[in-house]
């Protein structure tokens, strides 16, 4: 028997019947092209041939952020006496609610500054829309956008001053809507908006009739946002100096009392300093109320006095009478002062009264 050699060699039928490996293909990167450089660096050669190469198109750089603001049309924001009549303004008119309700802001700025012209130079091609235009301002006052926003509240000062007395009861529904977006934008943290949004509010209050925006405004003072409460009790206090007490009777002044002092003890400074102005107002126009009631009644009684004395001409009566009539007037403030506290008695509690009672003191006093 013939023995094998000792080495790693097999034999060679063994060889051939064992699997052979398949050889592995690496991947052929694709042939660049690279320029080098004096220095001998790939890298800054290529990058130096993309800067100088006279063939291709040059790179474009990004705009900046301050470049793009830039870019932007600008909105100028025109002050109402400077508003111009508008060209052609039944065609304006006539597709105003479209613009106000397009997707492009820079048509909704001119659809609003259109509004603007249309309330204060064409208000009777106005009125026609006038409640579809209140809802597009709306619109526009939930705008993101500051130019949209600043905007639609200066058109909301115009169509207040142009249609104070049809406002709340042409269009109820819309009205209450355009309120409380100005109430929420009058208590902001952007300035420019929270002073446009109180100018607004400023026209509201002395265009439209008080006793109705009194009533819309009665529910905003119980509102969560304090803000929101301060505002309304600003706007309460302007219509509340704009009423006589019969208007004042015709809301009712122990309603008005009450609301004044809730305002009291609110946490906000303006609200408090609106309550006192709200109790000031009430009790100037109850006192100028009585006394002028005391005094045509007293005009009456002299003038059936003065029937009955004719023909006597007697200076002793002459003095007496003018004594007596001394008297009667210093008893009438103490009278109305009297009626006054009972009317507090009646209506508000007894701290609430002594509150009352020490702000008209006050108030007397400066």
């Amino acid at each position: 028997m013939a023995l094998r050699a000792l080495d790693n060699t097999l034999p060679a039928a063994v060889a051939d019947q064992r699997p052979k490996k398949a050889a592995k293909l690496l991947p052929t990167a694709p042939a660049v092209a690279v320029a080098r450089s004096p220095t001998g660096s790939g890298g800054n050669g290529r990058k130096q041939q993309q800067r100088n190469d006279e063939n291709s198109a040059p790179l474009t750089k990004p705009a900046s952020p301050v470049a793009a603001a830039a870019a932007e049309p600008a909105v100028e924001y025109v002050r109402s006496e400077d508003l111009l009549p508008v060209p052609a303004p039944k065609a304006r008119a006539a597709g105003l609610v479209a613009g106000l309700d397009s997707k492009d802001w820079v048509k909704v700025c001119e659809a609003l500054n259109d509004a603007r012209r249309l309330a204060i130079h064409h208000p009777a091609l106005l009125a026609p829309i006038l409640e579809k235009v209140v809802l597009g301002i709306v619109k526009t006052m939930k705008n993101p956008r500051s130019a949209v926003l600043k905007t639609s509240v200066m058109a909301c000062t115009d169509v207040f001053t142009g249609f104070g007395n049809l406002i709340s009861s042409a269009s109820a529904d819309a009205f209450d809507k355009l309120l409380l977006q100005l109430l929420l934008k009058a208590s902001q943290d952007k300035r420019f908006v929270c002073e446009e949004a109180e100018k607004a509010m400023r026209a509201m209050a002395t265009s439209m009739p008080p006793l109705p925006l009194l009533r819309k405004l009665k529910s905003y003072v119980h509102h969560a946002n304090l803000r929101v409460r301060a505002k309304a009790a600003v706007a309460m206090a302007h219509c509340a100096a704009r009423m006589d007490v019969e208007t004042m009777k015709e809301f009712g002044l122990p309603a008005l009392l009450q609301v004044a002092v809730e305002l009291l003890n609110d946490r906000l400074p303006e609200a408090r300093e609106a309550a006192r102005s709200i109790v000031g107002s009430t009790h100037a126009a109850f006192f100028f109320f009585k006394e002028a009631a005391e005094k045509e009644q007293e005009q009456k009684e002299n003038e059936l006095k003065e029937e009955q004395e004719e023909g006597k001409e007697n200076e002793n009566d002459e003095k007496v009478k003018e004594s007596e009539e001394e008297e009667e007037k210093k008893e009438e403030p103490s009278a109305v002062a009297a009626a006054w506290e009972s009317l507090c008695a009646l209506s508000l509690s007894p701290i609430s009264a002594q509150a009352v009672a020490k702000i008209v003191s006050q108030l007397q006093a400066q």
